[in-house]
């Protein structure tokens, strides 16, 4: 049986495919199992700095929950709270994911794959690529922190139409409204991708998570707002060996060489 979840390491990034292209790599509760396993190797590898998320087969990134297996995976409340809990938790440890994390977009990326997408901090996808949230047309329920992840990306209004219509949204429109980040062509999409993620790897660790982290803080009410941990990320860097580093290549004249320590 061929691994449905795939992960491979190449110098400091992480890439997860999801490897069902019969189905426009639909995600089934299996699926979404392995995704969380994945991620905390990523998580838990020095070496990983940057991590990108993509669908094997060139015609779809994530094309949504397989509605092939509705009826054994969510035919029930019971069944269908499970189902919602662990993908929640998925897409939580996505979007709360440490280390930054680029969804690699070629095709179609419907219902929860446009969820994971919006999940991570960016998405990279090719001029052929469409988008949709067609829950409305299935009777599906969206939760909270689903939504509101649409919002804190594209706005309120905007998160409306996406949900109320359940229309596709071509790559010009959704570049425009902030759904996506970058368009290119089919043929650069990987080259992107992976030069821009060898970018970010090659830059100091602790700022760039340091950065991650407060953003994330930001988008929390002001009350429960980790200030102190902001802080103390901050004094990382300061105190850090890479500090050193940076400083010392930069009057050198050359590529410094961060460790994240």
């Amino acid at each position: 049986m061929t691994d449905k979840m795939l992960a491979r390491k190449s110098g400091h990034i992480g890439t997860m495919t999801f490897n069902n292209p019969e189905r426009h790599n639909a995600v089934s509760f299996e699926m979404w199992e392995k995704v969380g396993a994945i991620l905390e190797d990523f998580r838990a590898d020095p070496e990983i700095r940057v991590v990108v998320l993509t669908g094997a087969g060139g015609k779809a990134f994530v094309s949504g929950a397989d509605i092939s297996k509705f009826g054994d995976e969510r035919g029930t409340l019971e069944a269908q709270n499970r189902y919602n809990a662990t993908t929640e938790r998925i897409y939580t440890a996505v979007s709360t994911f440490p280390k930054p994390t680029i969804a690699m977009i070629r095709g179609y990326c419907i219902g929860g794959g446009l969820g994971l997408a919006i999940a991570c901090d960016l998405r990279f996808c090719t001029e052929g690529s469409k988008f949709a949230l067609p829950a409305a047309k299935l009777g599906i329920g969206y939760g909270y922190l689903g939504v509101q992840r649409f919002v804190q990306t594209i706005g309120p209004a905007r998160t409306k139409d996406i949900f109320f219509s359940a229309r596709q949204l071509d790559t010009t429109e959704a570049l425009r409204i902030g759904l996506i980040d970058r368009v290119v062509a089919d043929a650069d999409l990987e080259a992107v991708t992976t030069q821009y993620a060898e970018t970010v790897a090659g830059n100091a660790p602790l700022t760039v998570v340091a950065v991650k982290h407060i953003t994330t803080e930001l988008q929390k009410a002001e009350s429960v707002r980790d200030l102190a941990g902001c802080k103390k990320m901050v004094e990382a860097c300061f105190t850090s060996q890479d500090f050193i580093e940076g400083r010392t290549a930069f009057m050198e004249k050359r590529k410094a060489q961060f460790r994240g320590k």
